[in-house]
């Protein structure tokens, strides 16, 4: 089971640039609106795709994707941790919860 991250903690790592930001929803999803400075990753691209987008196996990584009831973030979570990354963490809430607190959010334009 991947750890879990508060909105707050995530939001502090973000702004201190501690933590790579990985949205799971990707496509058009991603285009419309993410997290600040996340990067997306599906889980059908992570074993083709992680070691370029997220080449430092030991970094602080956290999945997110719309709300609980979404299985994206943690799947992908999983798989991150099965190819060896080893500080993965998923933010449960998503999306939602993060454009919902009046957080700021970052469009493809």
């Amino acid at each position: 089971m991947t750890a879990l991250i508060t909105r707050d903690e995530l939001k502090a790592a973000i702004d201190a640039k501690t933590v790579t930001v990985v949205d799971a929803l990707g496509g058009e999803y991603y285009a419309k609106q993410h997290l600040p400075g996340a990067v997306p990753l599906v889980l059908a691209d992570v074993d083709a795709h992680a070691a370029t987008v997220l080449p430092d196996r030991g970094a602080a990584i956290v999945t997110y994707c719309s709300n609980p009831a979404c299985p994206n973030s943690g799947q992908v979570a999983d798989r991150l941790t099965a190819l060896g990354y080893t500080d993965v963490r998923k933010y449960r809430e998503g999306i939602e919860d993060w454009a919902g607190a009046g957080l700021p959010l970052e469009s493809q334009s």
